[in-house]
């Protein structure tokens, strides 16, 4: 089988994802335009340069709706021969648009992708475009449905997770992204996003929160206490789905869990023959891709089955994986993933993640890949895997070697 290789991997800054955000004013398509000009111009690609297009979102309605990746293509400057297909996988579809172009180039179905995703959490809100699952009575309940932030709450309960570790890990993303701001690490991906005059809007992550400490997060109130115990009463349906959970402990709030934020990635993937056409040189193969459906209601286990899927699959051991990339939709996200395979927390998220960067839905499969790329070769590292949690119950995940 053909391999596919990353040649490039860029991404937006990651705006806050308001009104007051730097991006505010930046569209879904203008902005995922700019990281599709990136990836042509830093590569020299000209013409009908790549098959297609993926991207992924999550919230596809208004700007995001319709076609976004078509959308986006006719937005930036790539040949308009070029086509796009947006696709949706919640918080991996940014990860699931890089694993399906990989595939489709391994499988011979043309040289070369451009793939990644966008989302702008300040323009459309998440949640608008009224997700059946989380809407139709007839599915909810079936499924005993239950909002993400008691999900992740449902995991500490589970599994043991206390409050004073989901925030000691969310100090520790915050210092971990400050440092590697501060150290430039970002620098090869990160691009600038300009308005139509040329001026620069945002060139660092606006959302981190350098200084953040145990003290701070501790004054914060739990974010979904209310809606488990109160009303609509979530904890109640959880109770019915694991009625061994006496009391569901809620430790979630907005500093410990992913921040809302606008950006946009993108990865360039293609076979040896696109390479040596544009006289570039592979940074890494992807060496396997999955995906996996996990229990709905706790929804947020995903990277644990996913990883142990991915790692049969592909003849390896965890202790085969030199860094590792677990998006921090929630705290207890990570601990569970650490918890699972024992792994060093200092080889998971070297630079920090989603509660100090924020998670813009539909591109942090994408950036994330890129952030591994990234540290794996400035760390001298040779194997990494990335992986998400997603709604509904899913999970997926990447792993990549360095060429």
């Amino acid at each position: 089988m053909t391999e596919a290789y990353i040649y490039d991997a860029v991404r937006t800054p990651r705006g806050k994802g308001r009104k007051d955000g730097a991006l505010h004013e930046v569209t879904a398509a203008r902005l995922s335009a700019q990281v599709m000009n990136a990836l042509k111009d830093r590569n020299g690609l000209e013409g009908h340069a790549v098959e297609d297009v993926i991207w992924g979102n999550v919230t596809q309605v208004m700007e995001q709706g319709g076609c976004l990746a078509r959308t986006a293509v006719l937005a930036s400057d790539l040949d308009e021969s070029i086509p796009g297909l947006a696709i949706n996988r919640f918080c991996a579809s940014g990860m699931e648009a890089v694993n399906l172009a990989a595939n489709q180039v391994k499988g011979g179905a043309g040289e070369a992708y451009i793939a990644g995703g966008v989302e702008m959490m300040g323009r459309v809100a998440m949640g608008s475009d009224g997700a059946a699952i989380a809407v139709d009575p007839s599915i909810a309940m079936d499924t005993y449905f239950v909002p993400q932030g008691v999900s992740a709450d449902i995991i500490a309960t589970e599994y043991g997770f206390t409050r004073d570790q989901a925030d000691a890990l969310a100090v520790e993303s915050q210092n971990r992204a400050a440092a590697a701001w501060k150290a430039n690490r970002f620098e090869k991906s990160v691009i600038t996003v300009k308005d139509q005059n040329g001026l620069t809007i945002l060139d660092h992550d606006e959302y981190m929160r350098p200084g953040t400490d145990m003290q701070a997060l501790g004054a914060l109130n739990a974010s979904f206490q209310q809606m488990g115990e109160v009303m609509p009463g979530f904890d109640a349906v959880a109770k019915l789905k694991y009625p061994h959970l006496e009391k569901i402990n809620h430790i979630h709030h907005a500093g410990n869990s992913s921040g809302i934020v606008d950006g946009s990635a993108g990865v360039l993937i293609g076979n040896a023959e696109f390479g040596k056409k544009y006289g570039l040189k592979p940074r890494a193969r992807i060496r396997q891709t999955c995906k996996i459906g996990t229990d709905p209601t706790i929804m947020l286990t995903g990277p644990v089955p996913a990883t142990q899927k991915i790692l049969a699959d592909s003849g390896m051991n965890i202790s085969d994986i030199d860094l590792f990339e677990v998006n921090e939709a929630f705290a207890s996200v990570v601990l569970r993933f650490q918890q699972a395979f024992d792994v060093d927390p200092d080889l998971v998220n070297v630079n920090g993640g989603s509660i100090a960067m924020g998670h813009p839905l539909g591109a942090t499969g994408a950036i994330i890949i890129g952030t591994l790329l990234d540290e794996l070769e400035r760390s001298d590292k040779e194997v990494g895997l990335a992986t998400l949690c997603i709604a509904s119950g899913m999970g997926a995940a990447t792993i990549i070697e360095r060429v």
